[in-house]
């Protein structure tokens, strides 16, 4: 299956992602709905379950599947994937293991979301100088905005791959180049670009994202990937059975933690999770990465123009493509925003509310690649 066919061929479009049947759903920036092979993976899993020790069934192998898919997603090592859950969780076990002194500095951008501002806040009070970085424009970060506002004391720059109102992608390469020259680490919260635009790591050190957006995958089962040398820089906040050494399930006397990724899985694996999310990358995969990019910039070329044409302000609407995304922000100066997304929301047209700091409010569409043009046409009349 490809995607030129998924477009073509409406019945198979319904039977692959059921959502269509009843609504047109542009929130993918916020959470997904499940394709049928998703969901189908996760029951089938689930009524095997029922006739045995849920573990035995899918475990170990669904973790080795998982890690190889992962891998391949980020381009890196399958020991360098592990799963630990949400982005939140994954971003402060990293915040959390750093091993810093006082004295040392990181640089976060304050108007990410949350998961990626709080866990390094809360650094500051161990005595660690935490950066706030300055930009153009929301979400707007340029590398000459990054490596011109760290110093000799900067331990780890972390920032999201796209910004989740305005869409803009930062330059995951040059930016990661620019700090490993520098021997500073980058960390990266990827969840509104792993599956949907390319974001490998080989100039990344540390990165998280939950499967509940792009990924199309079940929330709470994201993917933390650390850099095999700075494995060793990094010990997991928990500990349990699964993540230190207990032969036949006996505590010992020291705390001896496995190798690889799984340093950082403590317990019990969220199997049904991980069963949706392998059958998501599979799907994604099976798609092609680059398709899917090409064709979200394609449906935003088509948003863009036709919401200024309305009176609309687009966020970030002449963001190069190198920079742009599936996420289309915009106002209408005097319109009631509120008002407008529950009339989308009335009609079927399923669309995010959001803010920035100053309290301007978006309506914010983020297709994915599975989205009809008359299903934004559609969208675009009721606005």
């Amino acid at each position: 299956m490809n995607l030129s066919e998924i477009l073509s061929n409406e019945e198979l479009r319904r039977h692959e992602f059921p959502v269509v049947r009843e609504k047109i759903f542009l929130a993918h920036a916020g959470d997904c709905p499940l394709p049928r092979r998703v969901a189908e993976a996760v029951a089938q899993y689930a009524l095997q379950a029922t006739t045995g020790d849920q573990e035995k069934f899918v475990y170990p192998a669904i973790l080795e599947k998982g890690r190889k898919l992962g891998a391949q997603l980020l381009n890196c090592q399958a020991d360098e994937v592990a799963f630990v859950g949400p982005t939140s969780l994954a971003l402060s076990f990293i915040a959390s293991g750093l091993k810093l002194r006082r004295g040392d500095n990181i640089l976060i951008y304050f108007d990410d979301y949350p998961s990626n501002v709080y866990p390094w806040m809360a650094l500051a009070g161990q005595g660690v100088e935490v950066r706030l970085m300055n930009t153009r424009g929301l979400g707007a970060i340029r590398a000459r905005d990054v490596v011109g506002q760290v110093d000799e004391n900067t331990r780890l720059v972390s920032l999201a791959s796209c910004h989740f109102v305005s869409g803009c992608r930062i330059d995951i390469q040059t930016i990661g180049k620019q700090l490993h020259d520098r021997g500073i680490l980058f960390c990266l919260d990827a969840i509104q670009t792993l599956g949907a635009f390319r974001t490998t790591v080989e100039h990344v050190d540390l990165l998280a994202a939950d499967a509940h957006k792009w990924l199309l995958g079940p929330c709470g089962a994201g993917v933390l990937y650390v850099r095999r040398p700075v494995q060793d820089r990094i010990n997991p906040p928990i500990y349990g059975w699964n993540n230190v050494s207990c032969p036949n399930f006996v505590a010992q006397e020291q705390i001896v933690l496995r190798t690889g990724s799984q340093k950082y899985e403590a317990g019990t694996h969220n199997l049904l999770g991980i069963v949706g999310l392998v059958a998501a990358m599979e799907l994604l995969l099976e798609l092609g990465i680059e398709n899917i990019a090409a064709e979200l910039l394609r449906k935003r070329a088509l948003l863009i123009p036709a919401l200024q044409a309305k009176g609309c302000i687009v966020l970030q609407g002449d963001a190069p493509p190198e920079a742009a995304s599936g996420i289309v922000s915009f106002h209408r100066p005097g319109g009631d925003l509120p008002a407008l997304h529950q009339k989308l929301l009335d009609a079927g047209v399923i669309t995010s509310l959001r803010a920035d700091r100053a309290g301007q409010q978006y309506i914010r569409l983020s297709p994915h690649c599975y989205t009809t043009d008359a299903e934004l046409h559609r969208a675009l009349e009721l606005i």
